[in-house]
């Protein structure tokens, strides 16, 4: 993979502290505004990229370039990742993937159209745990209740309160408690149990956004809460229970560095199997393998995930009366 980045923010840097433990990656290019220079100008002296780009025509003209990372505010993901598949390079685009169903539908056309991978970065679904705690669902028996909780307080939510609108907290830039934390445990229950057959999203809305929120999905046989907060604190866990026991896990669904399994009547046994301590490493490199052998039935499979949890989204939306964009 011959990579450009585009952006400059803290996720561009936390991606860039682990890439290096996977050579195959060519870090060909970065792209950012003119303000963003400094930084970039940084990253390629301590990472070795090979240019930097302010104007996004001339990054994506770049024959050396076959593949974009789109790491970009929310509110920019859809028109950059259809700029790139557009000049004919695979996108991989952090989360959440667009703003909208019809959004990521027209993009996931486009892709298919010009035969290019598109994926959405999204941690937990590459994780070797992850796939470690699905597989160990079945020593719970029949699941009954999940709750995840990811609330931690934004420092940007008192210049909010202040009257100070940043993109955290900006419905028209994709911000809120949903898309920024909860889209994380929306995709750790759908890549568990698939789409959700009712959505409701109670949220605690203020000047168009969700500050906070609990999001509930039912299913035929399991009812699930996942709650969200950026204007509150609270421990940061999960639980899945069933008829023989639980499932723990005491960090982020992004993270998910370890979990617990607390069988009835038995001691808690710790469970952790993943292959690198930085929790970005896993996706890419799958993404780098899928796009090496132009993996377009893989790129699909995950597509269908990333659409599955885009319609929990707008039904979460719809249902609080927030509009983004």
């Amino acid at each position: 993979m011959k990579l450009a980045i585009l952006g400059a923010g803290m996720i561009v840097k936390d991606f860039l502290s682990m890439i290096h433990d996977i050579p195959e990656i060519e870090l060909t290019a970065i792209m950012g505004t003119p303000n963003d220079l400094e930084r970039m100008q940084e990253f390629q002296k301590e990472n070795q990229i090979g240019k930097i780009y302010t104007d996004i025509a001339e990054c994506l003209k770049d024959p050396e370039v076959d593949t974009v990372y789109v790491a970009l505010p929310n509110f920019l993901h859809y028109k950059f990742a259809k700029l790139a598949l557009e000049a004919g390079k695979n996108v991989i685009c952090e989360k959440p993937f667009t703003l909208n169903t019809f959004q990521l539908e027209e993009l996931s056309n486009l892709a298919q159209t010009k035969k290019l991978i598109l994926v959405e970065a999204i941690t937990n679904q590459y994780l070797n745990n992850y796939r470690s705690l699905k597989s160990d669902l079945s020593k719970l028996g029949s699941l009954k209740v999940i709750e995840c909780n990811y609330s931690q307080y934004s420092h940007r939510y008192d210049a909010f309160l202040a009257g100070t609108i940043l993109p955290a907290f900006d419905p028209k830039k994709g911000g809120g408690a949903l898309m920024d934390l909860n889209i994380y445990n929306i995709h750790f229950i759908v890549g568990l149990l698939g789409a959700p057959k009712t959505v409701h999203y109670y949220a605690n809305v203020s000047r168009g956004i969700d500050t906070s929120g609990v999001l509930v999905l039912e299913y035929p046989e399991v009812k699930v809460v996942c709650i969200a907060a950026k204007d509150c604190s609270a421990e940061v866990t999960s639980t899945i229970q069933g008829n023989l026991g639980s499932i723990v896990v005491d960090e982020p669904t992004n993270v998910l560095d370890n979990y617990e399994i607390h069988l009835n009547g038995e001691s808690a046994q710790v469970v952790d199997n993943k292959a690198h301590s930085h929790r970005m490493y896993e996706e890419f490199v799958t993404f780098n393998k899928m796009i090496e052998q132009h993996d377009l039935i893989e790129a699909q499979k995950r597509m269908k995930h990333s659409l599955d949890v885009m319609k929990v989204v707008d039904s979460a939306l719809s249902d609080s009366g927030i509009k983004l964009g």
